[in-house]
């Protein structure tokens, strides 16, 4: 196997190898990253050190669309942007190191699994949800900061703006289904309890067709970022750059309807499948509020209505079960009298039984309260 033929094909031109000081410093880093973020993984700090020192590590030129750093996994090494400051090397080395971590190969050395990324089949599935993945595990062991930003006219919250941003918003909402340490978990140790959980929680048919999106929008992505990249050349032609330009304008356009269709997918698949097992009064409200602080993940346009319209259709099937399993519940409730019911109750019974029997009795009444 030619590395460097398989790296030129990527646009990796290698200029030289890290040196062991700069080596041993990121991998200081990234370790103590994350082992402070992530302490219920099983993660080991002399392992992680060890493990990331023995990766290689290179500064190269690197095309754009493949951002500062590279994880290749045809030889198990990371790339740095050439120009990068230590400290930007150690920030970038935590995603890619992540990849290190979680690929899986045959004996042959063959990779067929990389978190949640599966490379069995004639196509490659899962690649975008896998990235996002990585980036949040990522954005969670640098601890950045949630900002609001705008893509593709799409407002949303977000701790990873620079890298992913569409895609890490959408399988934000899917961890917010499963829960964190469930994505985390298949992230990192590449197995499938993610992917089970959602095809539980959402079903099986709408899971792929999320999937899908996913590495739909990450393709479109990197032609876009391919075609900005041209017209940074200085030679291309007034009509190329029309032409670019009309063509990105699409793209945009097209990773904007995706979102949409996917978070809405996301959305009605899981609350839908969700209010068939609400059975309580405590499930009614877990639901309410699961729903409701659904909000906070979503993005949004100008003219997005389908979350409010959503939620007031749902809160009116909840109020109905609401009085459906009242009914139920008080009707199970079993009644207890009180002594001062007793009491009436019996001095009733008393004077009915004196009236059938035609004749006042002078016996006295004595009530024994415990």
């Amino acid at each position: 196997m030619n590395i460097e033929k398989d790296l030129k094909k990527d646009g990796i031109t290698v200029i030289k190898q890290l040196d062991t000081l700069s080596v041993t410093l990121i991998a200081k880093y990234v370790a103590e990253k994350l082992i402070s973020a992530l302490p219920f993984y099983g993660l080991n700090y002399s392992n992680l050190f060890i493990k990331i020192c023995n990766i290689p590590m290179f500064i190269a030129n690197i095309p754009n669309n493949m951002g500062e750093a590279s994880y290749f996994y045809k030889n198990s090494s990371i790339y740095f942007r050439d120009g990068l400051s230590i400290h930007e090397m150690k920030r970038y080395a935590v995603h890619e190191f992540i990849h290190a971590y979680q690929e899986v190969k045959d004996k042959n050395n063959i990779l067929y699994r990389l978190g949640l990324c599966d490379f069995t089949g004639v196509k490659i599935h899962g690649m975008a949800l896998n990235e996002a993945a990585v980036q949040l595990i990522s954005a969670k062991a640098l601890n950045n900061d949630i900002e609001t930003v705008k893509y593709y006219d799409i407002e949303f919250t977000t701790n990873t703006p620079s890298l992913y941003p569409i895609i890490c918003n959408l399988v934000n909402q899917l961890s917010y289904i499963t829960g964190e340490n469930v994505l985390f978990d298949s992230t990192l140790n590449s197995n499938s309890k993610f992917v089970k959980s959602l095809i539980s929680l959402c079903g099986e048919k709408n899971f792929y067709k999320i999937n899908a999106n996913l590495d739909k929008i990450l393709k479109i992505e990197e032609k876009m970022i391919s075609l900005s990249n041209k017209l940074e050349n200085e030679f291309v032609s007034d009509t190329f750059i029309a032409r670019a330009s009309t063509k990105i304008g699409l793209y945009k356009n097209t990773i904007k309807n995706i979102f949409f269709e996917t978070q809405n997918l996301i959305i009605t698949s899981y609350f839908n499948k969700a209010l068939n097992n609400v059975y309580s009064l405590q499930e009614i409200e877990d639901y309410r509020k699961k729903l409701y602080y659904y909000r906070d993940l979503l993005g949004t346009t100008k003219n997005y209505t389908f979350f409010n319209d959503y939620y007031i259709n749902m809160m009116i099937k909840l109020d109905e079960k609401y009085e459906a399993v009242s009914n139920i519940e008080l009707a199970l409730v079993p009644y207890t009298r009180s002594i001062f019911e007793i009491i009436i109750q019996k001095i009733r019974a008393l004077i009915i039984n004196k009236r059938t029997r035609g004749k006042l009795s002078k016996s006295k009444i004595t009530f024994v309260l415990i």
